[in-house]
């Protein structure tokens, strides 16, 4: 199967970061931004110059624009959506409404990105009982962490799609309704799902989850644009909370004197932020729009990339012991392709050294491509690789 979308057509909108001349396997990180986020960011700056203070209704119909991009991605038309300049704040919000004195137990995998697994430690350390399920293998993870579920869980943390090897967890579904039995919420982190491979809220059973992710990876977004999709009806309070919640309450305190909250999303608010972010994500996901670049078929050009990606590398016969494809179905494979190899990291460096700009996770090697690479930089990437290694070994 060819690639479904003409790269070199693409490419020309995302001349700023010179794709067609450089071999950026970062798509899994940092995909390029289209030239349309430079002309947005100038906005930002200018309509700052021209209404000064009352620029943040300007901001607003930005921030309107990215939350409804969000919905679509999450193909959750009625979704409420709270944004941050980062999921950290955003998860920490969550944590923070949690009722932990009376279910102080929280439920995760040893598989999460370092924004949840940093935090839970430091919570451990602070006596909550961190429960760390082993997210290998993953077509079981979600029976496992559902078997851990009990009355005194208070959420559980989970990815949808594993950072460190793209395996897509199956089951979420299982996970929702054990979390529904026991009365604990459910905190599924999409960052390495969303805009990649289709993710539809209904479909994998997550209405009542709150979804967290963000733009500055597939997105291509860039920073400072990040969601948490909070369930209909959602009544927390959290602990760490803006004053932008303020803005859709009557009263900054109830007759108890308590803080008052805005409703669903806005209870999850922060404060003052930089709108140049909204700017550009606007933006952005309109040009995804305009380009027809669907979950469905960026998941057609993603699937097609990553397999030649796969092809090419099986094709060096590189000794298994040396580097191998991290081995899992086609179907659960999301947004790169991982290579399970003792030298990662030295790969990683003799591979930027060459031109090739990739990364590594412990002993893994992520290439990552984007819709706007052709084949033919996809083989010579590979290529280099396979220099790479062959130095390694002297």
């Amino acid at each position: 199967m060819g690639n479904p979308i003409a790269a070199v057509d693409l490419a020309r909108h995302y001349s700023r970061f010179r794709v067609g001349e450089r071999l950026l396997l970062t798509g899994h990180s940092h995909q390029a931004w289209p030239d349309v986020g430079f002309e947005a960011q100038q906005r930002a700056w200018l309509d700052a110059a021209e209404y000064v203070d009352e620029k943040w209704e300007h901001a607003e119909r930005q921030a309107t624009r990215v939350q409804a991009g969000f919905r679509r991605l999450l193909n959750d038309p009625d979704g409420d959506i709270a944004l941050g300049q980062n999921t950290h704040e955003l998860v920490t919000r969550l944590l923070s409404a949690l009722p932990l004195v009376a279910r102080p137990a929280l439920v995760t995998t040893d598989g999460e990105f370092h924004t949840i697994r940093r935090q839970l430690d430091r919570l451990a350390e602070e006596g909550l009982a961190i429960v760390k399920i082993a997210a290998w293998p993953a077509d079981t993870i979600a029976d496992r962490i559902a078997g851990a579920i009990h009355d005194r869980t208070a959420c559980v943390l989970v990815s949808s799609v594993l950072f460190e090897t793209a395996e897509i967890v199956a089951g979420l579904d299982v996970i929702a309704r054990a979390c529904n039995t026991h009365g604990a919420e459910l905190l599924v982190d999409a960052y390495h799902h969303l805009n990649v491979v289709p993710f539809d809220i209904r479909a994998l059973g997550l209405e009542q989850a709150f979804i967290t992710g963000g733009g500055y990876k597939y997105c291509q977004l860039g920073e400072g644009n990040c969601f948490l999709r909070v369930p209909a009806g959602c009544s927390l309070r959290p602990v760490l909370t803006g004053w932008f919640s303020e803005f859709t309450s009557l009263a900054q305190t109830d007759s108890r004197g308590r803080v008052q909250y805005g409703d669903g999303a806005a209870r999850f608010a922060g404060a003052t932020y930089d709108p140049a972010s909204h700017y550009r994500a606007a933006a952005v996901l309109a040009f995804h729009v305009e380009q027809g670049l669907t979950p469905d078929r960026l998941r057609a050009v993603s699937r097609h990339q990553v397999g030649l990606l796969k092809r090419t590398f099986d094709a060096l016969d590189i000794d298994p012991a040396v580097a191998h494809v991290e081995p899992m179905t086609e179907d659960r494979r999301a947004g790169f392709l991982a290579i399970r190899s003792p030298r990662a990291g030295e790969l990683c460096r003799g591979l930027r050294a060459a031109g090739v700009l990739t990364d590594f996770r412990g002993d893994v090697l992520r290439l990552g491509p984007a819709p706007y690479l052709h084949d033919d930089q996809l083989r010579d990437a590979v290529a280099v690789l396979g220099e790479v290694v062959s130095r390694s070994l002297g």
